[in-house]
């Protein structure tokens, strides 16, 4: 199961020990040593402990604590009637006790003909127990919660109780106590401040970790969402509006995570919409809501993100249902990053808050894979962020995203999308630690062909890299790319999406902190969604392309060094990869192109994020270029150490192909793999890359495919294979053949340091070809008059030849240089070696 529940409080061991052993004390338990008590929860507070309610043998209702900490119960206070809880709260200190109860249908039998309030909410002072003050008698149902300020803030003489009633509105009442040696009691409890908060709400929502109401008001003829952040200090502000896209009128006013009472169950007006919000660390902001339908072969449900601007309906066909899940209901989950849509028996969809531009980053999963410890839906949902409660037995789980079954999940997926969800999942919200790239790298190798739609490779260095980034910085989050997909066209089985645009919130409040910052972050960037913040490799690519096209001027040479400096900062920040720990040879050649490359991104990526970031400084915004460049590098290198620990390969030599041995194609295909991912997006490879593709590509191949390979740019020639091909191979006439075709395929500048080194006629050969094609490569870019026919001898044995050894004279004369240093090439030596060779070639 992908997500991983574990038990932070379950009665039957939380509290049913304590409960019979009080039983036990007061003598209410049975013979056979059991109590008759069932605990009940009735709300969780922000530091986790938990209230409940039990009946005890005299029908009397107890209300008691469950502390978190120190993992004790404690009991608060006693009821000598039997009541029906629907709200309670315990302020911070415990000193005071909010309750709100209905009336038994007995009692409102016997008491029938009089007239009496239905619901009743008491303040209770119980440090110790003392006086009992009545704050609402009504027909219409109260909720109650405490407000509890930041731990180190808290002030022992004033508490503040939220009210929100039936009625349509809320109120705020500040609760000021007095300490007289060890009794708390209210001050001035006759008259107590009270503040009407909000008035017509329609539907509300409790955010207890972050303090904070979401409420839904009609305004304008429009239903609108707005929310109140409370401070520790006891002040208030509405801090955002959103006008929403869907009318909640016709509802009965429904307050979410405002208490648990299992008494609500018992409503039986039908609700046509069930309406929850959700938030996240990242700034997210989604308004989930299901529609009623009485289509039995589909539902629908819809999910508002806030946060970008718009908003996505799903359909789902289900399955033909058996009776044990014939009257299961659609439940809403937070899981931090994800939201959860759970329909047991049917699917579990889960939503890619962060990123839910494409639906490949989140899962639709039916079978076992949507079961979540079979947890019974109609009586299930999130008190808080990353959290479960389930009524039906009274445990609250914490809830996250298993990584060991999201690897096994990733090895078993077939479809491109659930691969794709799995990958993510793992490296944006699970952590990509060492470990796990890893264990993804082990997958990518057996995988890396398996995968049709997106470039796993790719997905696993950008993604791994974006996670690493953005725990440095939060603000890299828009400005580095996360993925290496664009879009995504692929339909999801079992599931049709359809996007609607919707208006932005505003937030009402400026220089907000932690949430609220992140969300105006986000806000701020679908405003500008026109020119995007991402970094692209596509416009590296562009510059990479100029670079290399560019003509040698003094600014390009000084512009080339900088480039160099920013790649010594790369290499220098990278750990050392030539320790005999690593079998994988890298970083033992120079490969200028990887060098240059290397360089340019850091220059590329400091560029790109100067702009937003001029905040930060130019010397922090350099550290996180070099960062994100050496981290990139590091972890290819940790892909190729894997993958040649995993194959077992040994240290290589240049040499022709060995007998067949499967691990050294595996590999090499696998390197073709990194080679085009790295290529797709412009990617710099370490020094020492092309070198061991080569060497690995001789060692499995056959010299006319290794020649194919380099001919279309699959392989790629470096100096240091070279010349240590050239030292280690003597000129038997098979490795005479070798040389010949890797030095005619060779770049100038590498062509001519080999030629040096080879002292046979060949190597003569080649020099005097490249002279004569540099010469005439000028002539073609220059315009120069030179007098060919009038240099030309009238005895003419050999006119073509002749004809080429007067043009190059006459350039000589004229102090034309070939840019080859070193090589004491001159028309005469052409003219010998050419006519050698052909002399050869014609067997005269």
């Amino acid at each position: 199961m992908l997500c991983q529940l574990s038990a932070r409080f379950q009665p039957s061991r939380d509290v049913a020990p304590w409960l019979a052993e009080r039983a036990g004390r007061e003598g209410s338990a049975d013979a056979g040593g059991n109590h008759l008590e069932t605990p009940h929860i009735i709300n969780v507070e922000r530091n986790g402990n938990v209230l409940y309610t039990w009946k005890g043998p005299q029908e009397c209702t107890h209300i008691g604590l469950y502390e978190e900490d120190n993992k004790k119960n404690q009991h608060l206070y006693t009821f000598e009637k039997d009541l029906r809880v629907i709200s309670c709260s315990i302020n911070h200190e415990k000193t005071l006790l909010a309750i709100s109860f209905l009336r038994t249908v007995q009692e409102e039998k016997r008491l029938l003909f009089q007239t009496v309030p239905k619901c009743l909410t008491l303040l209770i002072e119980i440090h110790p127990l003392n006086n009992v003050k009545v704050l609402k008698a009504v027909d219409s149902w109260v909720r109650v919660q405490f407000l509890y300020p930041v731990a180190d803030e808290t002030s022992l003489s004033s508490s503040c109780l939220l009210l929100i009633s039936e009625d349509k509105y809320a109120e705020k009442l500040d609760v000021r106590t007095v300490k007289e040696g060890d009794r708390v009691t209210i001050e001035t409890s006759s008259r107590l401040s009270k503040e009407r908060i909000v008035d017509d709400l329609i539907w509300s929502q409790w955010d207890m970790r972050e303090q904070r109401l979401f409420y839904i008001v009609t305004k304008e003829e429009r239903d609108t969402l707005n929310c109140i952040q409370f401070y520790p200090n006891k002040d208030f502000k509405l801090i955002l509006e959103a006008p929403l896209e869907i009318s909640v009128a016709d509802i009965r006013l429904k307050s979410v995570n405002l208490n648990y009472s299992c008494y609500q169950d018992q409503e039986v007006t039908p609700k046509s919409l069930d309406v929850h919000i959700f938030t996240s660390d990242t700034g997210s902001l989604c308004l989930c809501y299901s529609l009623a339908t009485t289509n039995a072969k589909e539902v629908t449900y819809s999910v508002a993100f806030l946060h970008k601007g718009y908003s996505k309906t799903y359909t789902s066909t289900l399955e033909e249902m058996d009776s044990l899940h014939m009257k299961k209901e659609l439940v809403f989950l937070d899981l931090g990053c994800y939201v959860a849509v759970y329909l047991p028996g049917q699917f579990l969809h889960l939503l890619n808050t962060q990123h839910p531009d494409l639906m490949c980053h989140s899962f639709f999963l039916t079978g076992e894979d949507a079961e979540i410890n079979q947890l019974n839906a109609d009586a299930v949902f999130s008190p808080a962020k990353s959290s479960i409660w389930d009524r039906s037995t009274g445990k609250i789980f914490a809830v996250e995203m298993n990584p060991k079954a999201l690897l096994q999940f990733l090895w078993k997926s077939e479809s491109d999308n659930d691969k794709l969800a799995a990958l993510h999942c793992l490296l944006l919200h699970v952590g990509s630690t060492m470990e796990l790239e890893n264990q993804i790298i082990h997958w990518i190798s057996d995988n890396v062909s398996a995968c049709f739609a997106f470039d796993p490779i790719q997905e696993l260095i950008i993604a791994s890299l974006h996670w690493k980034m953005y725990l440095e910085s939060g603000s890299l989050d828009k400005l580095l790319p996360y993925t290496s997909l664009l879009n995504w066209k692929k339909d999801i089985p079992g599931i049709r999406c359809t996007t609607y645009i919707i208006s932005l919130p505003s937030l009402k409040v400026r220089n907000c902190k932690g949430f609220w910052e992140k969300l105006n972050l986000n806000l701020e960037y679908v405003k500008c969604v026109e020119t995007p913040l991402h970094f692209s490799h596509t416009v590296l690519k562009r510059e990479w392309d100029k670079l290399l096209s560019e003509e040698k001027t003094a600014s390009r040479t000084s512009y080339v060094k900088s480039i160099f400096e920013n790649t010594k900062k790369v290499l220098s920040s990278l750990p050392r990869w030539e320790t005999e720990e690593r079998i994988a040879p890298l970083f033992q050649d120079e490969d200028y192109h990887q060098r240059l490359l290397t360089g340019l991104m850091v220059a590329q990526l400091k560029e790109h994020l100067l702009r937003p970031l001029q905040y930060v400084g130019r010397k922090k915004i350099d550290q996180i270029a070099v960062d994100y460049v050496s981290k990139l590098l590091d972890l290819i290198c940790r892909m190729l150490e894997n993958i040649w620990r995993k194959y077992s390969l040994r240290s290589l030599s240049c040499s022709f192909r060995q007998p067949e041995e499967a691990n050294e194609v595996i590999v090499f295909r696998i390197m073709c793999q990194i080679l085009q991912a790295a290529g797709g997006m412009c990617l710099p490879l370490p020094p020492g890359f092309h070198t061991l593709h080569l060497e690995v590509g001789m060692r499995c191949f056959p010299l006319h495919t290794v020649l194919q390979y380099i001919d279309h740019g699959v392989l790629h020639l470096t100096e240091k294979y070279v010349l240590n091909l050239w030292k280690e191979l003597d000129d038997t006439e098979k490795n005479v053949k070798l040389k010949l075709s890797i030095l005619t395929r060779l770049p100038q500048a590498i062509g001519c340091k080999v030629c040096q080194l080879w002292t046979h006629s060949l190597s003569t050969a080649v020099i005097a070809r490249n002279y004569v094609k540099l010469l005439f490569e000028k002539l073609s870019n220059e315009q120069y008059n030179i007098p060919f026919m009038d240099r030309i001898p009238t005895q003419i044995e050999f006119l073509p030849l002749n004809y080429l050894m007067a043009i190059i004279t006459e350039m000589e004369r004229q102090g034309w240089t070939a840019s080859m240093e070193d090589t004491n090439m001159n028309a005469r030596l052409v003219e010998e070696v050419t006519l050698k060779h052909t002399t050869m070639f014609l067997d005269l």
